[in-house]
């Protein structure tokens, strides 16, 4: 087989034949130049014991040089994170305007204050997730999206919760959105206008009675309370005094009943003590004490 020497052309592998002169056995072939001794020590590898000691130690050496350094490595990368944000302000890309849409007067201050932003900061260095994170930990934001207008404008999207009610119970009150859940920086007190509900399980049931009365201003406007009874029904409570006792089910029908009888006989402007509605197919009244229903 030819053999291949680093470096140097293809030799015959072939011993000099018998009886060839001496002066010819020494000699390679006619213009094969000799090989470099620095290219023939390539691929010789010491691997002595002597050897592989001096290599452990210096890479002991390299790694106490390493650990020597601390965090020089983080302060390396913050100079060079510090110089990109030194071009991009040079370049006009600081952070000179935020735009908060969706929000009330009410929630402004409180994203504001989360969102932690400095005018003149680096517009590209500012991280839109955890701006993002910050507005959602507010109380009335529900959904949020952040978005960087360049070269200097920050836009910030609020979906707040919808306010359906205020709801007391245990002598407090909050206000509820459409889910059931408390608002926690909303302030019960500057929401006179929401329907009222009361009692234990009316925050997670109001969404499905407050549309059925909301479908009736006429009703709607007489009432004071809507109370849950033993988190199974409604009596809802009339600014006079009066009540209509809700069936546990089918709400909706007996409504229409007592709408049907509101209209033949002007029951809520007559007034009355009770109106009974918890059996289907029947309405008991009961009148009120300056008059009969």
């Amino acid at each position: 087989m030819p053999a291949v020497v680093r470096g140097g052309r293809r030799q015959s592998a072939q011993a000099p034949r018998r009886g060839a002169p001496a002066s010819a056995r020494g000699k390679g072939p006619r213009n094969a130049p000799a090989t470099p001794a620095k290219v023939a020590a390539i691929g010789r590898l010491d691997l002595s014991p002597r050897a592989v000691m001096i290599s452990m130690a210096a890479g002991c050496l390299v790694l106490v040089a390493v650990l020597a350094t601390g965090a020089r490595a983080e302060r390396i990368g913050a100079a060079v994170s510090d110089g990109v944000d030194g071009v991009t302000t040079g370049l006009g890309l600081k952070l000179r305007r935020v735009h908060i849409t969706g929000a009330s007067a009410e929630a402004q201050p409180a994203i504001q204050q989360a969102l932690q932003l400095e005018a003149g900061a680096p517009i590209t260095g500012l991280d839109l997730d955890l701006l993002r994170q910050r507005v959602q930990s507010v109380g009335w934001v529900k959904e949020a999206r952040v978005v960087r207008l360049l070269p200097d404008t920050l836009i910030v999207e609020v979906k707040e919760h919808d306010r359906l009610a205020v709801w007391q119970n245990a002598g407090r009150a909050f206000v509820i959105d459409g889910s059931g859940k408390v608002i926690p920086d909303a302030q019960a007190a500057r929401y006179p206008r929401l329907p009222l509900v009361v009692g234990r399980g009316a925050d997670q049931a109001a969404a499905e009675v407050l549309p059925l009365l909301a479908q009736r201003p006429r009703l709607m406007s007489r009432i004071d309370a809507v109370v849950r009874v033993d988190e199974r029904r409604w009596d809802l409570r009339l600014k006079d005094g009066s009540l209509i006792q809700l069936p546990a089910v089918d709400q909706d029908e007996a409504l229409i009943r007592l709408d049907a009888l509101d209209q033949r006989e002007r029951l809520l402007d007559l007034g009355f003590a009770r109106v009974d509605l918890r059996t289907p197919e029947e309405i008991a009244v009961r009148p009120s004490e300056s008059g009969e229903a």
